[in-house]
């Protein structure tokens, strides 16, 4: 994904393809690769496949939080000139995904969300963080993913440095207070979008009751359930995540 990186004015992102918008958002730990396969697959499927990365660290810390990200999505919006755009979201890229839509909706053409947050998540334990102990860090990378292979040492680091550094932390929990604060559950039923939710049966983050609560407050929502999965069926099962989207973008014509 690196070939497709641009940075422009505020903005690092990567794009790929032609045709109608998807914009991808990522977790709070996550990052751009993680949507490695989805880029691909739909970059060649007449897509425009945009990934922004989001500033969860380089916002001032009282603008650290979901309604400022969500800002932030909508001037990446205005500057690429976008309409009628597909956000996809995973966790907090859901959130953000959601907060947009409450405020933005005629932009908007379809939402697909996975393991996102909005109603309820579990946080990474309740003694989270705790710095310097990477075996701590290891296992609670690990519980994000039913397949364990997935939390790849450099997965771990990534985790262990944000934790580590004063800075990343302090806004990684202001931006997780920032979630629970911001609960869409009122909202959800003004959304009239056509939304996919695809869950992993096995996701311990937003476990499937909240896969469950968004399909019956959501309007307009079809849900899937992606098995031996956790909280990122994207990076588990991407074959099988891009089969869903697909079959279901194509079945209302998106």
């Amino acid at each position: 994904m690196t070939d497709f990186l641009k940075k422009e004015d505020k903005f690092t992102y990567a794009e790929a393809g032609e045709g109608r918008p998807i914009i991808v958002l990522h977790g709070l730990m996550g990052a751009l690769s993680n949507f490695n396969h989805t880029f691909n697959h739909f970059s060649e499927r007449g897509y425009k496949v945009l990934i922004p990365e989001l500033p969860l660290y380089t916002l001032p810390i009282l603008k650290t939080n979901v309604k400022n990200l969500a800002q932030f999505l909508h001037d990446f919006i205005e500057y690429k000139n976008l309409k009628d755009v597909v956000l996809l979201g995973n966790s907090l890229g859901g959130h953000i995904a959601l907060y947009y839509i409450k405020h933005y909706p005629q932009d908007v053409a379809a939402l697909v969300l996975t393991g996102s947050s909005g109603l309820y998540e579990n946080s990474l334990g309740s003694n989270y963080p705790r710095r310097g102990d990477k075996g701590f860090v290891r296992t609670k990378t690990q519980e994000v993913f039913y397949d364990k292979s997935i939390a790849t040492e450099e997965l771990v680091d990534q985790v262990y440095d944000v934790i580590n550094d004063r800075n990343t932390l302090v806004k990684t929990l202001a931006i997780a207070k920032s979630a629970v604060r911001h609960n869409m559950a009122n909202d959800l039923p003004n959304m009239k979008q056509p939304t996919c939710l695809i869950w992993g049966k096995n996701d311990t983050v937003t476990p499937p009751d909240v896969a469950e609560d968004f399909h019956r407050l959501l309007p307009d929502s079809d849900l899937f359930w992606v098995d031996k999965c956790g909280h990122a069926a994207m990076m588990e099962h991407p074959e099988k995540f891009n089969n869903i989207l697909e079959t279901w973008l194509k079945e209302h014509n998106i």
